[in-house]
């Protein structure tokens, strides 16, 4: 029971590593407010969850949003101890076909909203010494080709992850991320275009070529570890969940 009584925000919350990340934290006590743009599976989260976890709409990329729920998580717990930024979104495909439409999407949800929910729960996590962990990628450790987007933001996390945890690290507050090889959710199950050069892919992406994915539960007990006491002296710490993957 580490997060006994803990206030925590899960984005991302109705489905993989969110969820199982939501369910990590709730058998451990905590009172969770979830967050997902997907309302129908967030409020299904919440009352599986049982408790007072409480589910919100949430679009990580509109300022707003992000507002509004922070304000939730306040207001019904009385402050908040730990976020959890673990919403985001996957566009495999060519260069060459990637408009600017998409290119922004993915930045917005994948580093923008890392950002914004990032700077609107500081205020509160100062006053409870708390801490933040962010959901990057083995993608923000090397490169993968034809995901140049994906590749893109998760990097920026990663760096961003890093400024925050020294800006604040006299604050009393910690920050870190996880950098996970494939993880078995929704987001990687629809087939890659047919027009990239997959032997390139494999290259960079081993486990792809019939390796073991990781589980969301694997993904979630690395999240709970550093967002516990046990990780106190833990913080900018890009942490890989990998099977190797970035070791070479």
């Amino acid at each position: 029971m580490r997060f006994e009584g803990k206030s925590i925000i899960v984005t991302g919350a109705a489905s993989g590593i969110g969820l199982a990340t939501a369910r990590k934290f709730a058998t451990e006590g905590a009172r969770l407010i979830l967050g997902d743009r997907n309302e129908e599976g967030v409020a299904a989260a919440a009352r599986d969850l049982g408790g007072d976890a409480i589910a919100m709409p949430l679009d990580v990329a509109d300022e707003q949003s992000c507002q509004a729920l922070v304000e939730r998580a306040v207001a019904a717990h009385g402050g908040l101890d730990v976020l959890c930024n673990i919403a985001g979104i996957l566009d495999f495909g060519c260069m060459a076909d990637l408009d600017k439409s998409r290119w922004d999407r993915t930045i917005a949800v994948n580093l923008t909203g890392v950002y914004l929910m990032s700077r609107l729960a500081m205020p509160h996590l100062l006053k409870t010494k708390g801490n933040i962990v962010n959901m990057a990628s083995a993608a923000g450790l090397v490169g993968v080709p034809f995901n140049s987007a994906y590749v893109a933001a998760k990097h920026g996390v990663v760096g961003l992850t890093k400024a925050l945890a020294l800006e604040f690290s006299k604050q009393g507050i910690r920050i870190n991320c996880i950098c996970p090889t494939g993880v078995n959710t929704p987001m990687i199950a629809g087939a890659p275009p047919e027009n990239i050069d997959w032997e390139l892919v494999m290259r960079a992406v081993p486990w792809l070529d019939g390796g073991e994915n990781c589980d969301p539960e694997d993904i979630a007990d690395a999240v709970a570890f550093l967002a516990s006491r046990e990780a106190r002296r833990i913080t900018g710490v890009a942490f890989p969940v990998d099977g190797g993957q970035t070791a070479a």
